[in-house]
């Protein structure tokens, strides 16, 4: 048998080339497509992201950054699409993570962000949101199906040359300088020095995501707050009687809600559900009312340094933020250290890993005896507030057989009014299984989102006061004096939508009522009433306690308690500046309570 032809195995000279010439046909016009998409969603990004920032300045400074880091990318690869889709990647996963950051927690990411939110209890708080489960899944599948073919799909360009040496010399020169571009732009004393060193406020709620990251990097570091102004020296923060007190000192419990407010101050809350008997004082209560706190929304952290150090993250910039690594080593005077002082045992009942975000190594700084770790005792992110009864009438216990002869000074912090709060409502006990406020809010479409957020807030607060309620009647046949305060860290977010509702606040709360929570004290014991302020703030909550103990104060907390007599209250609002910045140098300078 002949073999068969050549001509009917192998292809042809022409039919090969003919193929080859289709090939590269398809990659040009793949390629030519894949440039196309990048030029495009890097002019997406670029709108929405540098143009969108506030300041002219930001925008400058957002633009050339992104510019730059694009120009870098572009003479490192000499791939064209592969250098605008990274930059796509990271500029668009920073504007969309800063997003949703300052829909929950009112802040945008930050330089500090990087080291102590990316943690496996972030990975599983971020679980718990439908939404940003969401966007973290779809992000993280979206950038390897861009990255990859924006590599493989690309050709590396020539720049004109045809040797290989003069063309590395280009993508060497270009890259170093275009990242030196890069360096001079982060540099806060360098040509965008405008963007950098905005006051906190600003920086937190102005939106201008990319500026606020970038420059934050120069604000990772604690700095002790600068005394603005003429100090006026004759003004004394020192007590004539500092040392009045009882002669028996009374157990002082003081019990954190998460998320929880008084409802009443709510323009729509007006059904008998909402008069929460928690929020109301009677004959044991020794003062009680609106709180102004320092965050929205999250951050409850802040909140337990505020408590405990009587003082306000927000005086030392992006880095208060993160009181529980880099400020609680640095206090001096602390609220568990006055009580200590006098003969108490401080302890803490945390309701989940003490790992979360440092809590067991901050809470040992602030001066804690013992620390009690939800996990140890079951407690976790679902736990109700039951739960946390159930686990602080067992350290109680515990405590009070390990020491008879000593008064307990125990703080706690509940977790069940924590977000989300989309429980559906047919899951909800009577009445809060339907809609409570039909046709009340403003635009309606929000009726329903809120009616199933407030729904869901008004159960747990129910179970909170039903909670506390048993808590009171515990403490109070304990067969000790008992002075027991709760108080709300800040309010919840509702994904933001919180914001959208009215409120009725006193006008020394400000025009910024998503700062104002209640706090409530009661004695078991007959004492004088405390006095009344329209609001307080919560760096007052430590020397509120300290009086209805009966409890010495030392240096700071006497300092502390002048302040809030002479501001009535107020704080960093106060209507006397020339008192605040006697007040600031007298703390800082004097007592150096920022350890260096």
């Amino acid at each position: 048998m002949e073999p068969p032809a050549a001509s009917d195995t192998t292809p042809s000279p022409i039919d090969a080339e003919a193929r080859a010439e289709r090939a590269r046909a398809r990659a040009q016009r793949r390629r030519r497509r894949l440039r196309v998409f990048a030029a495009l969603a890097f002019l997406a990004v670029f709108a929405v992201g540098p143009l969108d920032e506030k300041a002219v300045a930001e925008k400058l400074f957002a633009g050339v950054l992104m510019a730059a880091a694009t120009a870098s990318l572009l003479f490192a690869s000499a791939r064209v699409a592969f250098a605008l889709v990274v930059a796509v990647v990271g500029f668009g996963a920073l504007l969309l993570a800063s997003s949703l950051k300052f829909a929950y927690l009112l802040t945008p990411v930050l330089a500090p962000d990087l080291e102590y939110y990316l943690t496996f209890d972030t990975l599983k708080l971020i679980g718990r949101y439908p939404l940003l489960l969401g966007a973290t899944v779809i992000v993280c599948t979206i950038i390897p199906l861009l990255i990859l073919p924006a590599w493989r799909w690309e050709q590396p360009l020539r720049w004109g040359l045809a040797r290989r040496g003069p063309r590395a010399l280009v993508r060497l020169a270009g890259t170093a300088a275009t990242m030196a571009i890069v360096f001079a732009c982060v540099q806060p004393d360098g040509p965008f020095a405008r963007a950098f060193n905005k006051p906190m406020w600003a920086t937190v709620v102005d939106r201008s995501y990319i500026t606020a990251f970038f420059t934050s990097f120069s604000d990772t570091d604690v700095r002790k707050p600068t005394i603005t102004g003429e100090v006026d020296r004759r003004i004394t923060w020192t007590m004539n009687t500092p040392l009045r007190g009882a002669q028996t000192r009374p157990d002082v419990v003081a019990v954190l809600e998460e998320s929880t407010f008084d409802p009443r101050i709510l323009a729509v809350c007006t059904l008998p559900v909402c008069d929460v008997d928690m929020f109301r004082k009677d004959k044991r209560t020794r003062a009680g009312g609106p709180l102004t706190v320092h965050t929205f929304g999250g951050g409850t952290w802040t909140s337990e340094f505020a408590l405990l150090t009587g003082l306000a993250d927000v005086l030392f910039g992006n880095a208060g933020l993160y009181a529980p690594y880099n400020l609680a080593p640095r206090v001096a005077h602390t609220l568990p250290d006055a009580f200590k002082a006098a003969g108490y045992r401080a302890i803490a009942i945390y309701p989940v890993s003490g790992d979360y975000l440092n809590a067991r190594n901050a809470y040992a700084d602030y001066g804690f005896d013992a620390f009690y770790d939800g996990n140890d005792y079951g407690l976790d992110w679902h736990s109700t507030d039951a739960d946390l009864l159930r686990v602080f009438r067992q350290v109680h216990a515990e405590e009070r057989a390990a020491h008879p002869d000593r008064p307990l000074f125990i703080v706690t912090l509940t977790l069940h009014q924590h977000g989300p709060h989309m429980t559906p409502l047919a899951e909800l006990p009577p009445p809060f299984d339907q809609p409570l406020f039909r046709g009340k809010f403003t635009p309606s479409r929000l009726d329903d989102w809120l009616n199933l957020n407030l729904g869901n807030y008004l159960a747990r607060l129910h179970a909170s006061a039903a909670m506390l309620r048993e808590l009171e009647a515990f403490l109070w046949g304990s067969g000790r004096s008992v002075v027991l305060m709760h108080f709300g860290d800040h309010q919840p977010s509702f994904d933001g939508a919180m914001h959208s509702i009215p409120k009725k606040v006193p006008k020394t709360a400000g025009p910024n009522t998503s700062r104002i929570t209640y706090y409530m004290l009661k004695t078991s014991f007959t004492t004088r009433r405390l006095p009344d302020y329209d609001t307080l703030d919560i760096v007052y909550l430590g020397s509120m306690l300290l009086d209805a103990a009966g409890v010495p104060k030392d240096a700071f907390y006497q300092a502390n308690a002048l302040l809030r007599e002479r501001c009535k209250g107020r704080y960093l609002d106060c209507a006397d500046k020339t008192l605040l910045t006697s007040y600031h140098d007298h703390v800082f300078n004097t007592l150096q309570d920022l350890r260096e």
